[in-house]
Order: C-alpha cells, then sequence, then structure tokens
C-alpha cells in the first residue's frame, strides 16, 4: 500500500486554489471554450457558465479558470467534449428555423410564439426597424416532444381567442426570462431591487419609490437588460427600448411587488442609524404692552449729578468712580476764597 504524504496533498489544495482563484475575461475564456463572445454571454445569462462578480465597481463579471476545465472535462477524457456540446445547446433558431424544426409553417410558428408557448432568449432590430427574436433550440425541441398536439389541428379556443385580440408574449416572456437570469446572480437587496427596476419606466419607478435618495440608490444599481447599443439610427433604439419596458399594468404590477419586497429587505439590511436629538432654541419672552417698537437697543442710563449739599451740612458725595479733585485745581480755590471772604457761595 502506498502512503500519500501531506506535502503532495497540500500542493494539489494549493494548485487547485489557484486555479478557482484565477479569473479570466469573457474573450479568454470564450477562446478556450471554442466559442463567440456573445455565445458565452447568453451561457452566463444562462446559467450554464458560473462567473463571478466584478471586481471593482462598473467592472465586468469574469470567469473562473476551475469552471472552463471542469466544462473541458467533463466528457471524462479531460478533452473538449463537454466545450463542443455548449454550441449545441446555445443554439438559437429565428421563426423560420424554428419552424422547420418543429415541422410546421412559420406562421404557425409565430402564432405559438405569440401565445407564450417558448419564450424568446435574445432579440436584434433589422436594418428595417422590426424586432427579430431568437429562440434557443433545445428548448423548440422540447417544446414540440411535450405538445404534440399543439403542432397540428386547431389551436384551443381560449389561444385562438387571446390571438384575435392581439396578444403577444414575446417581448412579455423575453423580460421574465432576463430578469429571472439576473436574479439568480445578485444576493444584495439593493442589486437585486435594481433588477426588477429595470423593466419600469422612470414614472412607476418615481411613483413605487416616492423617497428621492432612496429611488437615487435604487437607479445606481439598476440593471441593464441589454449591452448598450452604439451606433443605429434612432428609430432603431426606440424599438430596442419598447422591448425593455413592462407593456401593461399587469406586468408592472408584478416588478413593482418585487421591488417592493427588495426595498423592504433593503431597510432592514442597512437601516441608517437614528438622528441626534436636535436642542430647541429657547423660548423667547414676549414683549410688554409697554416696550418700544423700535428695534434699536435702549440708550445706556445717563448718571445725573448729585444734588448741592445745604448749606452749612457735609459736601455732597462724590459719585461712585469720580476722581478725587487735585489740591491744585480751580475748584478747589474757588471754594477756599470764598470760605475766607464771606462771599456768597
Amino acid at each position: 500500500m502506498v502512503v500519500r504524504t501531506g506535502a503532495g496533498t497540500g500542493a494539489r489544495t494549493a494548485g487547485a486554489a489557484g486555479e478557482r482563484a484565477e479569473l479570466l475575461t469573457f474573450g479568454r475564456a470564450a477562446a478556450e471554450l471554442g466559442l463567440l463572445p456573445r455565445e458565452l454571454e447568453l451561457a452566463a445569462q444562462l446559467g450554464l457558465v458560473p462567473t463571478e462578480p466584478p471586481q471593482r465597481a462598473g467592472g465586468r463579471r469574469r470567469v473562473a479558470r476551475a469552471e472552463v476545465a471542469r466544462l473541458r472535462a467533463e466528457d471524462g477524457t479531460g478533452g473538449a467534449g463537454a466545450a463542443a456540446a455548449l454550441p449545441e445547446r446555445l443554439r438559437l433558431v429565428g421563426t423560420a428555423a424554428g419552424a422547420e424544426e418543429l415541422g410546421i409553417s412559420s406562421v404557425r410558428f409565430t402564432r405559438l410564439a405569440r401565445a407564450g408557448c417558448f419564450a424568446p432568449a435574445r432579440f436584434y432590430v433589422n436594418r428595417y426597424r422590426v424586432v427579430v427574436w431568437l429562440y434557443l433550440a433545445t428548448e423548440v425541441e422540447r417544446f414540440g416532444e411535450r405538445e404534440p398536439g399543439l403542432l397540428r389541428g386547431p389551436l384551443p379556443p381560449a389561444m385562438r381567442g387571446e390571438l384575435a385580440g392581439g396578444a403577444d408574449a414575446r417581448a412579455r416572456g423575453w423580460r421574465q426570462r432576463r430578469v429571472e437570469q439576473l436574479l439568480s446572480e445578485r444576493v444584495d437587496p439593493w442589486e437585486r431591487a435594481g433588477a426588477y427596476a429595470a423593466v419600469l419606466s422612470d414614472a412607476e419607478l418615481a411613483e413605487e419609490v416616492p423617497d428621492a435618495a432612496e429611488r437615487g440608490h435604487v437607479v445606481e444599481h439598476r440593471a441593464e437588460l441589454v449591452a448598450p447599443a452604439r451606433g443605429g439610427s434612432e428609430t432603431a433604439r426606440r424599438a430596442a427600448e419598447d422591448v425593455l419596458l413592462a407593456d401593461s399594468d399587469a406586468e408592472a404590477l408584478g416588478y413593482r411587488l418585487g421591488l417592493a419586497v427588495e426595498l423592504h429587505a433593503a431597510r432592514v439590511d442597512y437601516a441608517a442609524p437614528p438622528s441626534l436629538p436636535v436642542a430647541s432654541p429657547p423660548p423667547v419672552a414676549a414683549p410688554s404692552p409697554d416696550a418700544s417698537l423700535s428695534t434699536f437697543p435702549a440708550p445706556l442710563p445717563v448718571p445725573l449729578p448729585a444734588p448741592p449739599a445745604p448749606p452749612g451740612g457735609a459736601p455732597p458725595a462724590r459719585p461712585a468712580g469720580a476722581a478725587r479733585p487735585r489740591r491744585g485745581s480751580l475748584n478747589w480755590l474757588r471754594r477756599g476764597r470764598r470760605r475766607r471772604t464771606g462771599l456768597p457761595r
């Protein structure tokens, strides 16, 4: 029996930890898996390839090298068999190709898609400013296997009535799929609130979150359902924007309820500290009825001179703080002269 030492085990553990810690950009991971970057982006949205959150604000999610190695080794040989299966799982079909997969006409395929039988995985705006929907081929095939009765014969009366009334669940199905994908990779309640807010208009968001500071925090975490389009005409941009927002009150209500739940969780987890009590100013006494209406301060009282002492009496008291007259002063000489000559004072 061969006994393995701890040193070898520790080296393997350290190597695995280093492999998990190494993060690859989407372009690098896509090249190693034999995918196009947009295919890997779709695989991440569908949860087929786990991703790691951005390491800085505004950064992009990355893929751990260990996940790339796992996908390449799933076939048991360490080759690229599992990675080669990813393109087939990510294969997208339009209306014509999807109808061919099910063996039905393009018109019937469109009617089934409008009725919500399968949700689009992606869309784009063509040169005619028309939204083109794309579906996962695997989901279309599973629908055909699950509901063969809808591929032939008349559609159910309820479905025919909804389609006659103009029902089209394609955009709603895509939004629901995309929001669920965002929620699956978000834990923080503010970020989850931003996922729900992504499909609400500014007016609906202001009505649901009336507090401006709180609403600004939600907008800061508002998710992007699609990458910002570069170039293109204003008509094409408006056509794409129409797909991003909930188009009915019933649909918007569901997202508003989800937003309210996440906001409640965010308030509980990140409650602001209570504000310090502010000391109230001292009460101001009401003015008396005789008070002057002037706003200027009252003049200081002017000390009046003391009355003269009666004849033969003691000399008048000197006011407090007054300087004692010097003996050489003129007033002192005059008082002395009057006393000696007997002149009236």
